[in-house]
């Protein structure tokens, strides 16, 4: 069977989809969702109505962390969580705390009160965590950077946010963007 990706281009949360089967080199089939317009059937992949959501045959998979982590256990190489056990958890958990840096991204984006000063202290404590390990799960590029890396890439191209403060965020955008995945996903974004 095949596996479907609901998708929508400018989804951040699909980003990391779109990244974690390219860089598994898995061929799947698009099915691009209106976020503007949503669909009546999206609602019964998923019922928030958000996307992205895997799908192979009747099974079907919501929410990109999720999606994230089966698709590395289903696609186990290249491996894109380390072998460490405790690199793995730090991955792990910097994967929960996404929002620390999401919320205050789209603060930013719907124009509220202090967002850029919220966004600037995020975008600091993630460059404390860069400036002790060259990726967010420790010592290897993997499923950590690739949960963060949409935002940068949207905050950066998108909003006009100047990276140039945060030496270690901007070092590591530009090693990532070195990587055809981003690379595919700095091309999406320049596109919207």
């Amino acid at each position: 069977m095949s596996l479907t990706l609901y998708d929508a281009a400018r989804c951040p949360y699909c980003a990391r989809a779109r990244i974690v089967l390219a860089e598994k080199g898995v061929d799947y089939e698009t099915v691009e969702v209106d976020l503007r317009d949503r669909p009546v059937w999206i609602y019964e992949k998923n019922s928030t109505g958000r996307v992205p959501v895997l799908e192979e045959g009747e099974w079907l998979l919501p929410e990109s962390a999720v999606i994230m982590e089966y698709l590395e256990e289903r696609f186990p190489e290249p491996a894109l969580l380390s072998s460490d056990r405790d690199e793995r958890a730090l991955a792990r958990l910097r994967i929960v705390r996404t929002d620390e840096l999401t919320d205050p991204y789209y603060e930013l984006r719907r124009e509220e009160d202090g967002a850029g000063e919220r966004l600037g202290r995020a975008l600091g404590r993630l460059d404390a965590a860069l400036s002790e390990n060259a990726w967010l799960g420790g010592s290897e590029y993997g499923l950590a950077d690739i949960a963060y890396v949409p935002w940068l890439l949207r905050a950066r191209d998108m909003l006009g946010v100047d990276l140039e403060p945060f030496p270690a965020v901007d070092d590591w955008l530009r090693r990532l963007v070195e990587r055809p995945a981003i690379a595919a996903e700095e091309d999406v974004v320049a596109s919207l």
